[in-house]
């Protein structure tokens, strides 16, 4: 292991031990976006081996977001969440299969835009935990 990839998984064991429930889901969708572009990389050099272990850590990451999910608190809308979620999922299959790139960019899309409405909530959900803890 050379010295950049020490930091990479010291600073990325840092941020997960040191985030927030909020920060760990901002950590999550960022991890798989990352996994998509890579993928999507990877794909466009024929490297399928590659792109495969991406996606499949793309889906085990939504997999992970979709564990998060408190129907209790949440109601419909983490209903809608595990049904995107599931989509995404199968979507992602699908571009694995096919070689499909649109597919790729069509779960990329989406988890951004899910991504930045969590962004969005950040302060007010941050604030929540600070008045509960």
């Amino acid at each position: 292991m050379n010295g950049l990839q020490a930091y990479q998984r010291v600073n990325t064991q840092t941020s997960i031990t040191d985030a927030d429930p909020h920060k760990l889901i901002q950590l999550l969708y960022n991890g798989a976006l990352e996994r998509i572009n890579m993928a999507k990389a990877r794909m466009q050099a024929n490297d399928y081996a590659g792109k495969g272990k991406l996606i499949t850590k793309a889906i085990e990451i939504i997999g992970g977001l979709r564990s998060f999910l408190d129907f209790e608190k949440g109601g419909d809308l983490a209903a809608q969440l595990e049904a995107l979620y599931d989509y995404m999922e199968r979507t992602l299959f699908e571009a694995n299969a096919k070689n499909d790139v649109a597919k790729l960019d069509e779960v990329a899309n989406l988890l951004r835009s899910i991504k930045d409405g969590w962004d969005g909530i950040r302060e007010e959900a941050v604030g929540q935990s600070a008045q509960v803890g």
